[in-house]
Parts: structure tokens; C-alpha cells; sequence
């Protein structure tokens, strides 16, 4: 029977929009071409773990539009649990505006809308709880009260007081961040990484093109990409933490969560969109076995 992962953090709708260029300060830069996908990272992982075959559940707030703009089908319809949403009718859905160049640099601004309420809510307890980019205070609140706590600040780790990181990462059972992200952990934490290695059982850390490794207190595992034909990388992160969690809580390997993690990455690159091109189980396994080999049981 699988674990319920709960999914705390954005429910948004992404505006994908290709560049010639990220635009400079008081500069201007074509657009190639744009479209609106539904999106916001927790959103992403609970419809990639539903996809997946996994039990999700969404808790986030969202607007006034959420079901006018089609996106409460759409959950609806993934078999995301969405009894813990908060419905906001004075808020709109949170949007995303994510500008990506021919190199694949990326520039995004976020429109908080619902989120913004993030910080008046108060959460109810949960058992294995994913904290995705939200807002610190609630993830604060809610790591305190999770049997399980797996961790990413992401892109809003600038909007963390150095209180309430430390309050998380004390709670938190996982660590995700991609390279950037685990330098200014430590610079805002003053911790070096073998003192956050040694506090926190696991930490994730994800190298782009170069993959991922999983360190533990005893051992660091090198997780190679697996090469595909790159249309979009937004979402891809999204899209490993969903393929690396549902593995861990069905009892496979580190290793192996961090080889199904990217081979569920793989499949979301190669579109548009960051729940365009999610697999099911069979089909992540299918690509997973051509790369790796033969895909160990879980527990």
C-alpha cells in the first residue's frame, strides 16, 4: 500500500516564453513564442506522483479562478487528493512568467496571488510531507508537526529568515536543492556541508546537465541524466523530487530513487510544460531499465 505524500506549496499557471535573450535592465528581447501550461512545483510533484501510479495530496491555496481556468479539472481528473486546498475567494491563482533564451538560461517572475496567504494559514498534521518553494512560515509551521519532512526551498530560499531555515532543515528528514541553492543554505546557516550532512539523513543535490548526488552522513552517489532531445527544462526538478520520493517511500534504494528521479526528469524535458510529458510507472521503468538495468524491488 503506498505512503500518502502530501505536497505543501504553488499551484500556478506557468507562461512558458521563449527569448532570443533574457532582456538586461531597460532592455528588450523578441519572443519567439509563448503558452500557458498549468504548473506551480507543488502542484507539478503531486500530479507527477498520481502519474506515477503514487497516492498525492495537494495542500496549497488557491484563487477565485481555480476552477474557471480549468486547473481543478485537471487535478481532479490526475487523482490528486485536494481535500487540504485552501479556497481563497478574494485571491487569484498564482502565476509563474518564466523567460528561457536559446541557451536555456532562465529568468522567472513569480506572481504570488493565493500564496501570498501562505502565512496566515495554519496546517493540520500530516505523515510524509514534501515542502516545496512556498513560504517560509508555513513550512516552518508544518515541519514541526510531520511524522516525515522532505525539504526544497528553491528559488524562494531568499524569502527564508535564517530562524526559520534552521527551524526546517532541524525537522527535516530529506534536503533538495540544486547547486546554488546548497551554497546559500550554508551561507545563511553558517553550517560547512559535513556539519549539514551530518544533521540531516539525506541531501539531494542536483547539477543540471551534470546530474545529481545523494549524500548521506557515510557515502555520496554520483546519479547520472539521462540524455534526451531538450525542448524545455522547466519542471524537470519538479519532476525528479516526484520520481525520487514515490521510490523512497515504496522501499527502493538510494541509488536507485536517484536513478528513477532522473529518469522521470528525462521524460519532462522533452516538452513543453512540467506535467506535459509525465509517465506512468511502466513507461519510467521501460527508459529506466534501457539505461540503468534491471529496476530492483522496492519493499
Amino acid at each position: 500500500m503506498d505512503r500518502v505524500i502530501s505536497v505543501v506549496g504553488h499551484t500556478a499557471l506557468d507562461y512558458i516564453v521563449n527569448v532570443e535573450k533574457i532582456a538586461g535592465k531597460n532592455e528588450s528581447s523578441p519572443v519567439i513564442d509563448y503558452e500557458e501550461y498549468p504548473g506551480g512545483g507543488a502542484a507539478n510533484i503531486a500530479v507527477a506522483i498520481a502519474r506515477l501510479g503514487g497516492k498525492s495530496q495537494l495542500i496549497s491555496p488557491v484563487g477565485m479562478d481555480f476552477e474557471s481556468s480549468g486547473y481543478e479539472k485537471l487535478l481532479t481528473e490526475a487523482r490528486v487528493d485536494l481535500s487540504r486546498l485552501y479556497r481563497l475567494k478574494d485571491q487569484k491563482i498564482s502565476k509563474a512568467f518564466i523567460f528561457t533564451d536559446r541557451e536555456g538560461n532562465q529568468a522567472t517572475y513569480f506572481y504570488w496571488g493565493a500564496s501570498s496567504k501562505f502565512k496566515d494559514l495554519e496546517p493540520e498534521p500530516v505523515d510524509f510531507v514534501h515542502l516545496a518553494t512556498a513560504d517560509s512560515i508555513y513550512n516552518s509551521k508544518i515541519a514541526q508537526i510531520a511524522g516525515f519532512v522532505s525539504f526544497d526551498p528553491g528559488q524562494d530560499l531568499v524569502t527564508y529568515s535564517k530562524e526559520n531555515l534552521e527551524l526546517i532543515l532541524a525537522h527535516a528528514d530529506i534536503l533538495f536543492a540544486n547547486r546554488h541553492e546548497i551554497r546559500r543554505v550554508l551561507e545563511i546557516t553558517g553550517k560547512s556541508f559535513s556539519e549539514l550532512k551530518a544533521a540531516i539523513d539525506i541531501i539531494v543535490v542536483t547539477y543540471d546537465a551534470e546530474g545529481s548526488r545523494v549524500y548521506t552522513d557515510e557515502e555520496e552517489l554520483i546519479i547520472p541524466v539521462i540524455p534526451v532531445r531538450a525542448v524545455d527544462p522547466t519542471g524537470a526538478g519538479d519532476a525528479y523530487r516526484a520520481g525520487f520520493l514515490l521510490a523512497f517511500t515504496r522501499g527502493y534504494s538510494l541509488s536507485t530513487c536517484g536513478k528513477i528521479g532522473s529518469t522521470v526528469a528525462s521524460f519532462v524535458v522533452e516538452t513543453r510544460g512540467c506535467q506535459t510529458g509525465l509517465p506512468t510507472w511502466e513507461e519510467m521503468k521501460t527508459r529506466y531499465e534501457a539505461n540503468f538495468g534491471k529496476l530492483e524491488k522496492g519493499c
